[in-house]
C-alpha cells in the first residue's frame, strides 16, 4: 500500500506524514508540485493519490487511473476540484477529510471581532505614524445580532462560543440541528438578512447556493453589516459585494475565501503581476480583510488532514466504510 501526496509541505505536512506511515505501515512519497498530466507519472505504481484543491478533471482523474491508481483521497473538507463521476466510471474511489471545527470557528469569530473594531485599518494606519482617534471608532460584537448561515459542524461552533459574548444569535440551515436551537433562533434567510449586523457563512457550496449573497441578498441586508467569509468563495458574488463596499451598503467584510482564488493562495506570488480584478479591488478598500484561505491553518488540523488520508486510502484497501468516502455511488 502506498500514497502519492500532492502539494506535500515540507514544513508541516511532512513530518505529519512521517509519522503517520510509521504507524499504520502505510508508504509514501510526494512531491511539492501541483498534479500536472506531465507529472502524475511520479504516481505510478501508488494505490492512491492526495492533493489540497487544484485541478482534478476529467482528463487528471483519468491520467491517474492510466496509471494504476485507485484512490483519489483529497487533504480538504471541500472535493467540488474532483470530476467525481469520471472517478466513478472508472471505479475509483474518492475521499475528503476534516477536522475539528473550532480553529475555523475561532478564526471567523477573531475576522467579527477584528472587522467591527475595524483593526485592519488600524494597523494600516499605524505602520504611517497616525496614532489618532479619528476613523477609528468600533462597535462591540456584544450588542450586535450575528447570523450564521450553515449550521454543520463548524457552524454550531460559530454559535456556541459566541453565546459566551452576549449578542443575539440567528441562524439559518436547511436542515436545523437541535444542538443550534440551544444558541440560536432559527429563522429564514430574509429575517436574518433584515435583522443581523453581523452574516457568517459556513455552508458547503453546491449549484443551488451559488452566489447566495448577491445583489438581491445584499439589498435586503441591514447598512453597515458585516460579512464574514471562511466556507466557500463561490458563495458570494464578488461583483456584487464590491459594488455594495462601494455605496457603503457594506460596513466591512472579512474574506478568508474568494470566488476566483485558484492559481493564487498557497502560490508565492511575489513581484508577480496578478491578473484578478477582483483580489485588487477587494485589497483596495480599509475596511476589507483577506487572509488568504488560511482559517484551518492550526496543528492540530494540518495532522487531522493528513490523518484522513492514511484513514481513507487504508479503509478502501480493506473494503471498509469510511465517513470520509465522498465517491458518487
Amino acid at each position: 500500500m502506498k500514497i502519492f501526496f500532492y502539494a506535500l509541505r515540507p514544513f508541516d505536512e511532512l513530518a505529519c506524514a512521517q509519522k503517520l506511515s510509521a504507524e499504520t505501515g502505510i508508504a509514501f512519497d510526494g512531491c511539492e508540485d501541483y498534479p500536472t498530466y506531465e507529472n502524475a507519472a511520479l504516481a505510478a505504481g501508488c494505490d492512491a493519490v492526495s492533493m489540497t484543491p487544484c485541478d482534478m478533471g476529467a482528463a487528471m482523474v483519468e491520467r491517474f487511473h492510466q496509471l494504476g491508481v485507485k484512490y483519489i483521497c483529497c487533504r480538504s473538507i471541500g472535493y467540488e476540484h474532483v470530476d467525481r463521476e469520471m472517478a466513478r466510471q472508472l471505479g475509483m474511489k474518492v475521499s475528503n477529510v476534516d477536522y475539528p471545527p473550532r480553529g475555523v470557528a475561532n478564526f471567523a469569530i477573531m475576522l467579527m471581532l477584528m472587522s467591527l473594531r475595524r483593526v485592519g485599518h488600524i494597523l494600516k494606519r499605524g505602520e504611517v505614524q497616525d496614532y489618532g482617534l479619528k476613523g477609528k471608532i468600533g462597535r462591540d460584537l456584544s450588542g450586535c445580532t450575528v447570523g450564521v448561515i450553515g449550521t454543520g459542524h463548524i457552524g454550531r461552533t460559530v454559535l456556541q462560543h459566541l453565546s459566551g459574548f452576549g449578542c443575539r444569535l440567528l441562524a439559518y440551515d436547511l436542515y436545523p440541528s437541535e444542538e443550534g436551537a440551544r444558541y440560536a433562533e432559527y429563522v429564514d434567510l430574509d429575517t436574518l438578512f433584515a435583522q443581523c449586523d453581523v452574516i457568517t457563512l459556513h455552508t458547503n457550496a453546491n449549484a443551488g447556493n451559488h452566489h447566495l449573497i448577491d445583489a438581491n441578498a445584499l439589498a435586503r441586508m441591514k447598512d453597515g453589516v458585516v460579512i464574514v467569509n471562511t466556507a466557500r468563495g463561490s458563495l458570494i458574488d464578488s461583483d456584487a459585494l464590491i459594488a455594495a463596499l462601494e455605496q457603503g451598503k457594506v460596513g466591512a467584510a472579512a474574506l478568508d475565501v474568494l470566488e476566483n482564488e485558484n492559481g493564487l493562495y498557497y502560490y508565492d506570488r511575489s513581484g508577480d503581476p496578478i491578473p484578478n480584478t477582483e483580489l485588487a479591488l477587494l485589497r483596495s478598500f480599509p475596511n476589507v480583510l483577506l487572509t488568504c484561505h488560511t482559517a484551518f491553518y492550526t496543528d492540530e488540523d494540518v495532522e487531522s488532514m493528513v490523518r484522513g488520508v492514511f484513514e481513507s486510502a487504508a479503509a478502501f484497501a480493506r473494503g471498509e466504510p469510511t465517513r470520509h468516502d465522498v465517491s458518487l455511488a
